[in-house]
């Protein structure tokens, strides 16, 4: 009896863990935009980028900030230049949007 009510509670400890680390993914909203790069802006320290897309299909345009290495030396090198279509799947941290993918849509 003590060895099935432990698996028991192992097991719904288990679950419970699952369930919280679910929530935790989901609350962060993640949004994608295909558009234009309008204006990039590489920080001096070279650790983060300011960039400008302009969203295909509502026209508006939305300020992202990049901090991936991999793409700030494709910015940095003009591999992705303002005028390229871009996808981009980004979050928002506090008042700043956040890059998780920023590809050029025609590959890179």
């Amino acid at each position: 009896m003590k060895k099935a009510l432990s698996i028991f509670l192992m097991v719904a400890v288990m679950a419970m863990s699952v369930l919280s680390l679910a929530q935790n993914a989901s609350a962060e909203d993640v949004k994608t935009v295909i558009g234009s790069l309008t204006k990039f802006e590489v920080a001096p320290d070279g650790k983060s980028a300011t960039t400008v897309l302009k969203d295909n299909k509502t026209g508006e345009s939305i300020t992202i900030m990049v901090t991936d290495e991999l793409t700030l030396d494709k910015l940095k090198d003009k591999r992705i230049a303002e005028g390229d279509e871009i996808r981009c799947k980004y979050f928002t941290q506090g008042d700043k949007n956040v890059a998780k993918i920023f590809k050029k849509t025609a590959g890179c």
